[in-house]
């Protein structure tokens, strides 16, 4: 196993390995109790008619096969320190802008997870990915991630309370002495402080801490004994094989554009923490990913098998630079992360403490994470900022990431056109113009 992991030439070893696997564990645990809670839509009280919520226990079980099988894949075929989990941003858009927004049955957003991710196997085992890469400006990838960030952070204040409606103005400040919004802001203060300090881990032990403060203060029901923290799997059975029997579903303009939408958000997030982890990790050569095709296959396969279990789309994990620092530089790291996964998955009973107020900071903080992509925006071009902006400012308000894509898409060819820079507009980009005009004229 040392030999097949290249422990000796990457100057690594068991221990370090397991350090490092358990370091990325910590920090990107969070995902087994926010998962769930985005996709049964905790913290919305009143659903619109047809809308059902997703099963929170099948959910979270769905959630740490998907992060276990995606990290093995990652560790085994691509041999890389990554690991993959249902990823924050997909997850919102699933639940908030497919699901709630459109109204679409989670089963039928649930085939749309698995058509992206078998288009994304065909793409990367065709080799075109490159193309399709270069295709979409990089100011307006940055653009898209920050604008997620915006829309994630925007669900977590409204979660905790922290904004509510407004008739007049739309939105407006919460009851700041609530009980409960009191609760959701010190799991803010209390996470930035632990993230302050470099703490690993730091928005899954804020959680942890935010649960103990809502405990002890009678706002959160406590586990009863062992029993309340350590329990039976969660059953797969609500949710499992619902993606393939709603395949038929997808063959729709609305559902072309959310398929689109899950295959771009993952293809480019995957793509930059897998450049991100491994330059950190001092796996680059040449400036070039090795076995890049094998990360994107392994990323692409474990949204398949998250889909048919029942999550939204899996991806690599940002996270994993915490395992990276910890010294790990092998595909074995991912594995012992895998390990982690799947012994996590007799904690669900966990879940009852886990409520929107507590997972409502890490939301904020993670949307905070994501907008540091706006340093990299161009904005003194003003053909790129306008594109841009819209993008970013639109997601959240219109409360769909789609949209925001959609938006900002169909403004960049034209500005560009308008500056006499048609030609370095890629074909691809005019596609996605008239896709998105029809997707505009088929919601109206």
């Amino acid at each position: 196993m040392k030999k097949y992991f290249r422990f000796e030439e990457l100057g690594t070893n068991y221990k370090t390995e397991f350090v490092a696997g358990m370091t990325t564990f910590l920090a990107m645990a969070y995902i087994l109790f926010v998962n769930p809670a985005t996709l049964a839509l905790v913290g919305i009280e009143d659903l619109p008619e047809g809308v059902t919520r997703m099963d929170q226990g099948a959910v979270f079980t769905a959630t740490a096969i998907a992060a276990a099988v995606g990290s093995l894949f990652m560790g085994i075929i691509a041999k890389y320190p990554i690991a993959l989990a249902p990823g924050m941003g997909l997850n919102a858009f699933f639940a908030y802008t497919v699901v709630l927004g459109s109204g679409i049955p989670w089963e039928t957003a649930l085939a749309g997870v698995l058509a992206s991710g078998l288009i994304f196997i065909l793409l990367t085992l065709s080799g075109i990915r490159e193309k399709i890469i270069n295709a979409i400006p990089g100011n307006l990838k940055l653009a898209v991630g920050a604008g997620i960030g915006l829309f994630i952070a925007f669900i977590g204040f409204q979660n905790a309370g922290i904004i509510i409606g407004n008739d007049a103005t739309l939105v407006g400040i919460g009851d700041l002495a609530s009980p409960t919004v009191l609760l959701a802001i010190f799991g803010i203060i209390i996470t930035v402080v632990l993230l302050s300090l470099n703490i690993k881990g730091g928005i899954f032990y804020g959680m942890i801490l935010t649960s103990i403060v809502g405990i002890i203060f009678n706002l959160i029901d406590p586990p009863s004994g062992l029993g309340g923290i350590v329990g039976e799997v969660p059953s797969l059975a609500p949710t499992f094989g619902a993606a393939i029997a709603h395949f038929g579903d997808i063959f729709t303009l609305e559902m072309l554009v959310v398929i689109l939408t899950f295959l771009f958000v993952d293809f480019f997030d995957t793509a930059g923490t897998l450049v991100a982890v491994a330059r950190q990790a001092g796996l680059m050569k040449d400036n070039k990913l090795p076995r890049a095709g094998k990360a994107l296959f392994a990323d692409s396969t474990a949204t398949v098998v998250g889909s048919i279990v029942g999550t939204s789309t899996t991806t690599s994990y940002v996270e994993s630079t915490a395992g990276v620092g910890a010294g790990g530089r092998s595909g074995f790291t991912a594995v012992v992360t895998a390990g982690f996964f799947l012994l996590a998955l007799f904690f669900s009973p966990l879940l009852s403490v886990v409520t929107a107020e507590v997972t409502a900071p890490a939301l904020i903080i993670v949307g905070v994470l994501m907008s540091s992509a706006l340093k990299g925006i161009d904005w003194d071009e003003f053909e790129i900022a306008v594109p841009a902006f819209l993008i970013i400012i639109a997601m959240p308000l219109t409360y769909s990431i789609a949209t925001g894509i959609a938006i900002g898409f169909i403004f960049y060819p034209i500005t560009m056109i308008l500056k006499g820079r048609a030609k370095e507009v890629n074909s691809i980009m005019y596609l996605l113009f008239v896709i998105f005009i029809l997707y505009f004229i088929f919601l109206s």
